[in-house]
């Protein structure tokens, strides 16, 4: 077995020419060879289900037989366990697979072993020894994936790391970003197949738990945190630049203040410079989606209730009219911050300064966590005190502290008994449920003013006050069962 470390990167066909002129590959002319690989699973798709590929790949007039882990490549840097001997397609002998768990399950599934889809590409590859001790190729790939008659391009770079490091292989990826339009991309060439395969409809990406294993220090738990988030963020990209529906954007924000979430919760123990760098551009970056998100809630979740009591009123109309007008502008500028060279730099820069964080023997993770737990559960029962007079700032804070807490929560989740953790998560979620549509509320007055500036729109403004004061009168009691459950990390 061997384990394959690479950082896939996407490249504009326009601009893939450039990567032979860049001044680290220029004075060495690439090995080129024309790969063609065809990838193998049940009908019920078995493997795809174990995140493994199969493939026989043929290399000039030599078959390869590739049995490889399709793990999450979150930044763009994948880590994999790779198998590889010589074969003839059609024959499945896995006896060099090392792994006997593994062995036996490629064993029982091989009589069912189908085609399901093909990769057709020519690779110009390149050998960089930037010092002793380092080997890292560098593979432009140029060709296609053909599954069900369907097509879609590969226009890709490799960097795979032969000898070194890490940090060696990112120095060279980022000093290639520095000049070229590269973008970290998180989905393998065998997922990307699947989803042609399959014929798979782009769907907006939830936040997943995070993994967690015995012997992990804090620090460790927070790199597997805050890859967790880049992957979520990563998985609705595609969606947030170029589709209209409202969950990929908010999906997107969600990871981002998940991972600006960690950073605070786990803000003791890291560099000063590695928050002052990272955490103010993922805010920008969040921001910028923001104003999308806020009124595709006003289009999509305020307005209609309005509409429908009151379908005739002119004014009402004409806030809709202009919703969709200041909508489509903001969507632009969304699409646009995701499809940015910033967005490119930020994951790879911060992928690549989250691996390199220095250890910490202290303090252990049994330590750090019900600590930072009840710092968090504290703070935001001091703001539930000050939420009695209604005022929105306060539940506004409050809403946020309430949400800091509930992610730390869902990161630490495992570290606690599952029963109490799980009925303290549903009352926060409920609880934050109610602050999220009241301060839905807020925001719709400040979108009808933006919508209709100099209008008095009475009509809506009593209509959102008096869907404010409903809600309100179910605060004082969510907040005093939120408060009375036991705290799950004082739990035996």
């Amino acid at each position: 077995m061997a384990l394959e470390t690479e950082i896939k990167l996407s490249i504009p066909a326009g601009a893939a020419r450039r990567l032979a002129t860049h001044p680290l590959l220029a004075s060495s002319k690439p090995l080129r060879a024309k790969l063609v690989n065809t990838y193998y699973d049940t009908p019920d798709r078995k493997l795809q289900a174990k995140r493994i590929a199969v493939r026989y790949r043929l290399k000039g007039e030599d078959w390869l037989l590739t049995v490889k882990s399709d793990a999450p490549a979150p930044g763009g840097l994948a880590q994999r366990n790779e198998w590889e001997v010589p074969g003839q397609p059609g024959e499945f002998d896995f006896s060099h697979v090392d792994s006997p768990k593994l062995r036996r399950f490629l064993e029982a599934a091989t009589p069912e072993l189908v085609p399901v889809f093909s990769t057709d590409f020519t690779r110009a590859a390149w050998i960089l020894t930037p010092q002793e001790g380092t080997r890292i190729e560098v593979a432009l790939d140029r060709g296609k994936i053909e599954a069900a008659g369907r097509q879609e391009v590969i226009c890709e770079v490799e960097l795979e790391l032969l000898e070194g490091s890490v940090p060696d292989l990112f120095a060279v990826a980022l000093a290639l970003q520095n000049d070229l339009p590269l973008h970290p991309e998180s989905a393998s060439k065998a997922e990307r197949g699947y989803r042609l395969a399959d014929d798979t409809p782009l769907a907006a990406a939830r936040a997943a738990n995070v993994s967690l294993q015995l012997g992990m220090s804090t620090i460790d738990v927070f790199r597997s945190t805050a890859f967790s988030c880049l992957a979520q963020l990563q998985a609705n990209e595609r969606g947030a630049r170029g589709s209209s529906a409202p969950e990929f954007v908010h999906q997107a924000r969600v990871a981002m203040r998940r991972l600006r979430s960690a950073i605070r919760l786990w803000r003791p123990l890291l560099p000063e410079d590695y928050i002052s760098n990272f955490d103010p551009r993922w805010r920008t970056l969040a921001n910028q989606l923001g104003d999308t998100r806020n009124w595709d809630v006003f289009i999509t979740e305020i307005l209609p209730p309005i509409s429908k009591a009151f379908p005739d009123h002119g004014e009402i109309q004409q806030i809709a009219k202009q919703a969709e007008i200041r909508l489509a502008g903001c969507r632009k500028s969304a699409q646009a911050a995701m499809g940015s060279t910033s967005y490119s730099q930020l994951l790879l820069e911060f992928t690549a300064a989250t691996l390199s964080l220095p250890e910490r023997k202290k303090p252990k993770l049994a330590v750090f966590a019900p600590r930072s737990l009840k710092k968090r559960a504290k703070r935001v029962a001091e703001l539930a005190a000050l939420t009695k007079d209604s005022h929105p700032e306060a539940r506004h804070d409050l809403r946020v502290a309430l949400k800091r807490l509930r992610y730390a929560l869902e990161f630490l989740a495992p570290l606690f008994p599952a029963r109490g953790m799980q009925r303290y998560l549903q009352s926060a979620t409920g609880l934050l449920d109610l602050l999220g549509r009241m301060n839905d509320l807020t925001v719709a007055g400040l979108l009808v003013d933006e919508a209709l500036p100099g209008h008095d729109s009475d009509l809506v403004r009593a209509w959102l006050a008096g869907r404010n004061d409903l809600l309100l009168g179910q605060l004082d009691g969510l907040l005093v069962e939120f408060l009375s459950h036991p705290a799950p990390w004082e739990q035996g």
